[in-house]
């Protein structure tokens, strides 16, 4: 990839890294699903009277706004508001491949390659070691297995989106994020009530409100069109795997900038989640690697 583009990836894996501790920093002032919905109206507005919208009939632009946007994000807001560490669950949501992977299984028929199974194999052992912390307090059981249910909804809009076929990820995107709003203001008012979002709204400050411009503009609206032009100018797998340095950017910021302090098994248990990971995406190339060695 030319330089240009080695920067933007630069830019998107920074982004997406630090968004959860972003996200951890507005919790502090906004309850989760209030937050959900102020993130995708500034994600929807102005911007939808600019971008078209997708040529896709509206049960997928629905589908994908259900999934991969009010699902996922009620999910991960509600388990990082239980207990879930930023820099955790920056990690435990890349578990959305292999839940691709799955799905597209099962739904598509896709065939399940030997290193995937080996991949998820290995990676599930991380995700247990990760969960043990839940024993020690670093972490909630309920936290960790929200999270899993947000990579499980991130996963569904993947689906979605290679339903879709080619399609402007940009206008997808925006189109989708028509979606949210009204679900997440109606299950804040429900649970977490009229009194909590005055509250939060009267009393938010520039941390809560650089919280949602960071959440919509950057983490969204600019990794999602850089993400996007990066797939269109070179192959998904060249791609796809830049998203492996997101957990790394996500814990060293969380540790920096939250000062989270992880238990050793949890590092244990990453390390073995990021290897899973690779082995998934790399699987046939490493299988190549090791049987070239061998031979010689």
């Amino acid at each position: 990839m030319p330089l240009k583009d080695w920067l933007a990836a630069l830019v998107i894996v920074c982004a997406w890294g630090v968004n959860f501790v972003v996200i951890k920093l507005g919790l502090g002032e906004i309850p989760p699903l209030l937050l959900g919905a102020l993130r995708f109206i500034f994600v929807v507005f102005p911007a939808i009277f600019f971008v078209k919208r997708p040529q896709l009939p509206w049960r997928i632009i629905v589908l994908y706004g259900l999934t991969i946007s009010l699902g996922q994000f009620i999910f991960l807001f509600t388990a990082m508001s239980v207990g879930m560490p930023a820099g955790l669950a920056s990690l435990v949501l890349q578990s959305q491949a292999f839940f691709t992977v799955l799905i597209a299984a099962v739904l598509l028929h896709e065939r399940v390659h030997a290193h995937n199974l080996a991949g998820m194999m290995v990676a599930m052992t991380g995700l247990v070691l990760i969960q043990q912390g839940a024993v020690v307090g670093t972490l909630t059981l309920l936290g960790f297995t929200l999270t899993l249910v947000a990579a499980f909804s991130w996963a569904s809009g993947n689906i979605v989106a290679k339903c879709a076929g080619k399609v402007d990820m940009v206008g997808l995107v925006i189109w989708g994020a028509l979606i949210p709003p009204l679900p997440f203001l109606a299950l804040s008012w429900i649970f977490e009530g009229p009194q909590r979002i005055q509250d939060s709204l009267s009393n938010i400050t520039y941390v809560g409100i650089g919280a949602v411009a960071y959440l919509a503009l950057v983490a969204t609206v600019v990794g999602y069109v850089l993400w996007g032009r990066l797939l269109t100018r070179h192959p998904a797998s060249k791609v796809a795997p830049l998203s492996l340095l997101v957990p790394v950017i996500g814990l060293i910021s969380a540790a920096v900038l939250l000062d989270e302090h992880l238990q050793f098994v949890q590092w244990v248990g990453g390390a073995i989640v990021m290897l899973g990971l690779a082995v998934n995406v790399f699987g046939p190339r490493l299988w190549s690697l090791l049987r070239s060695s061998l031979r010689t």
